[in-house]
């Protein structure tokens, strides 16, 4: 079925990998792209101009859904429900919000009322909210259509999408390797095309690294930035609500619409209503960009970087470079960091909502991480979210003179399911830490980051690069990331599988 030239297939396309490329460019001349390869922007400005309908839409990424189910990127489909929402949504309102009719999706981590919660754990398996967390009932405002629940690891604790409750998020690239955590099932539903963008959260990496494992861009805003799911009622104000989305456009689009600054009708917007989208198309300017390959973690554990994250690094900075921006070391030298942090993780499984005598209902790790948490000394919490304190301030005075600042984004290529899942927690947490060295230590800052793909080969997963922004600098990072973006040309999908 077709409106407009849009095509809605309902299964997956098939693509010879070393025509990728080429057939995607094709496709854009020729307007004829599948749904799922429009991108989010693009579907809405379709849904806008009522060339495509929302159960249109709907019913294509559900039967994407279903044909990829292997790859654990949901562990809840609402598909009645679904339909049923966007049926109601009837013809496009003169007054329509950002996300009208576009479907997306709740991480497992956030309440929806009727549809079930489990956080990821055995303990929430029959777990029915009545009642919907503030961003689920935002996206409801926004006009988007819930398609279900994606994979998390038990309450968002760690840094790969594995529980005891779901299968794995995998990588579609690879699927025997992971897909990071612990929002690995919104990236796994973004890199396949399943979603065309996600709602997701990050206390210490979690949208990032799973975007960079899987080849897709990753934003985590300033705490403070978003009016709700913002950081500054988590603990330490690690953790905040952000998008993953398959270009940086996308990206900005779906902040734009969490934060509130998108217009209310997407086809019709005037320049300058929305924030973050309005900022891609301005010249950002000479920018000054320090680039740093150090780490919180060096010394206390491995943090070599894999040669392809190196070149990865090195090919951003060039780039950056050859757009005018003056590039420079950034002189950081974080001290004292593996401890404080590693009790901020302890004292947040402290609050898990299951009690010390339920805690044989949860998995190992969550369960030493929940005792080790609630036996903490107020002082030792108190002096741990003092240290972090300071550490911000001390980071924020270290990349003051710069505009951004340059890090890869993993040390390491995806690992094989169950390569985290020591059965010694420390050595859990250190194999996280060699992995993703690069993500934590944002949080903690309370700055903005961004995850962007550079590589760019058919039939290889993208290897990606971090910028860091100053408190509030969105808009920087955001047009840096589309200059990479620019350079690196069109982003593959992953291979078929069979």
């Amino acid at each position: 079925m077709s409106r407009g030239g849009f095509r809605v297939p309902f299964g997956l396309v098939a693509r010879g990998e070393g025509l990728m490329r080429t057939r995607e460019r094709q496709a854009r001349q020729d307007g004829v792209m599948e749904l799922f390869e429009q991108g989010l922007v693009r579907i809405v400005d379709g849904l806008g101009r009522a060339e495509v309908s929302p159960i249109e839409v709907v019913r294509h990424f559900l039967a994407r859904i279903e044909a990829a189910a292997d790859l654990g990127a949901f562990v809840e489909v609402t598909a009645e429900r679904a339909l049923a929402q966007a049926t109601g949504l009837g013809d496009l309102p003169a007054d329509a919000p950002p996300l009208w009719g576009v479907p997306l999706a709740d991480k497992d981590l956030v309440a929806r009322a009727g549809v079930p919660t489990r956080y990821g754990s055995r303990a929430n398996a029959d777990f029915v909210p009545t009642e919907s967390d503030p961003l689920a009932l935002a996206l409801d405002r926004l006009g988007s259509v819930s398609l279900g629940k994606t994979n998390t690891p038990e309450f968002g604790l760690t840094g790969y999408t594995e529980s005891a409750v779901a299968p794995a998020a995998r990588n579609p690239w690879e699927p025997g390797t992971g897909a990071g955590g612990s929002s690995g099932g919104a990236a796994v539903a973004v890199a396949a095309g399943l979603l065309p963008a996600a709602p997701a959260s990050d206390g210490g990496g979690s949208i990032r690294i799973p975007a960079a494992t899987v080849g897709v861009v990753g934003l985590k805003p300033s705490r403070g930035r978003l009016p709700f799911a913002n950081g500054l009622e988590s603990p330490g104000g690690l953790s905040t609500a952000g998008p993953i989305a398959r270009s940086v456009e996308d990206a900005a689009h779906l902040l734009d619409a969490l934060v509130g600054s998108a217009p209310h009708h997407y086809a019709t917007r005037a320049p300058g209503d929305e924030a973050f989208t309005a900022a891609l198309r301005r010249d950002p300017g000479r920018l000054r960009i320090g680039a740093t390959l150090v780490t919180p973690w060096d010394g206390w554990t491995d943090t070599t970087l894999d040669p392809r994250a190196r070149a990865a690094y090195e090919r951003a900075a060039a780039i950056l470079g050859s757009a005018g921006h003056a590039l420079d070391e950034a002189d950081w030298r974080p001290e004292g960091y593996p401890e404080m942090f590693a009790t901020l993780w302890r004292a947040s499984a402290a609050r898990i909502p299951v009690a010390d005598r339920d805690l044989d209902r949860v998995e190992s790790l969550t369960a030493w991480l929940a005792r080790e948490g609630r036996a903490l000394s107020a002082e030792r919490v108190i002096g741990a979210y003092q240290a972090a304190a300071a550490f911000e301030r001390r980071t924020i005075a270290a990349f003051a003179p710069f505009d951004a600042v340059l890090t890869p984004a993993l040390a390491l290529s995806p690992q094989a399911v169950g390569w985290f899942s020591s059965a010694d927690p420390e050595e859990n947490f250190a194999r996280q830490c060699s992995y993703a060295p690069h993500t934590s230590f944002v949080n903690v800052a309370g700055l903005p980051a961004i995850t962007v793909p550079i590589t760019s080969e058919a039939g290889e997963r993208p290897w990606s690069v971090q910028l860091v922004g100053r408190p509030g600098g969105e808009a920087a990072i955001l047009q840096l990331a589309a200059q990479l973006e620019d350079a690196r040309g069109d982003l593959p999908w992953p291979a078929p599988r069979h």
